[in-house]
């Protein structure tokens, strides 16, 4: 456990001390909120869908914590560019407890920010409907950022270069975002953007964080907690065989 607790907390102090991090983790939700949460708030007002801001939040916590995780295997690369990671891998140390430890570090940084875009909406007018629902909600964090930095620790862990693995992320991050539902409700959106939303996991993390927060949901508790549990899980295994197969 000591060296799990140990590469957490070199994930901790490595954001803390990288304050360009820290604006870019408030400037591009705040961006978002105020651009489409005032932008098209009296939009989706006259149609019926009440306060936008509202609706908003939860999928900007879920993007913020989808970017920062997706990004954390690109400190697998700078590792094994710098030569640290060989220097961990030869310790008598589990692949397993490097791998855990790092990305558990990251998945931390990565549920800070999706926290701090929730104290941010609270600046500009938000309320949860349920304060005691946050405890929920910092679980669905959780676990939703636990999921995407193993999968960025096992993309890492086979792409060589800083490009290859942009490439990979940007073909990813987009379409998982954009197409779960986080920006539009999906009760009456058209049937083929129903079924892409059904089968990306990321709608399920969205729905699940609004119906902690504004208590709105499309699929339910139950199924919400279902995918996101069997996508951790199938992620996180994901990231340790990729890991225990990588070359210093």
């Amino acid at each position: 456990m000591r060296v799990i607790y140990a590469l957490w907390l070199r994930q901790i102090k490595r954001y803390s001390r990288a304050r360009s991090r820290l604006v870019g983790a408030v400037g591009q939700p705040l961006l978002f909120l105020l651009a489409l949460g005032y932008g098209l708030g009296s939009v989706f007002k006259r149609a019926g869908g009440g306060n936008y801001l509202h609706f908003l939040v939860p999928g900007i916590m879920a993007q913020t914590v989808l970017f920062s995780s997706m990004f954390f295997g690109i400190n697998i690369i700078f590792d094994r560019q710098f030569g640290f990671l060989k220097e961990t891998m030869v310790t008598p140390v589990s692949r397993l407890k490097i791998m855990l430890g790092s990305a558990l570090g990251g998945a931390t940084t990565s549920l800070a920010q999706g926290l701090l875009v929730f104290i941010i909406s609270l600046f500009l007018g938000f309320r949860p409907y349920n304060w005691v629902m946050l405890l929920v909600v910092i679980l669905i964090l959780a676990m939703l950022a636990t999921a995407l930095t193993s999968f960025s620790s096992g993309v890492g862990a086979f792409v060589n270069d800083f490009q290859g693995f942009q490439a990979i992320n940007q073909f990813l991050i987009f379409p998982l975002y954009f197409l779960s539902g986080a920006l539009y409700p999906l009760t009456n959106a058209p049937t083929a953007l129903r079924i892409i939303a059904d089968v990306n996991p990321i709608s399920y993390a969205v729905d699940a964080l609004r119906a902690a927060l504004i208590n709105q949901s499309h699929y339910g508790y139950t199924k919400d907690f279902l995918v996101l549990g069997i996508t951790m899980t199938i992620l996180v295994l994901f990231g340790v065989y990729r890991f225990r197969r990588i070359e210093a």
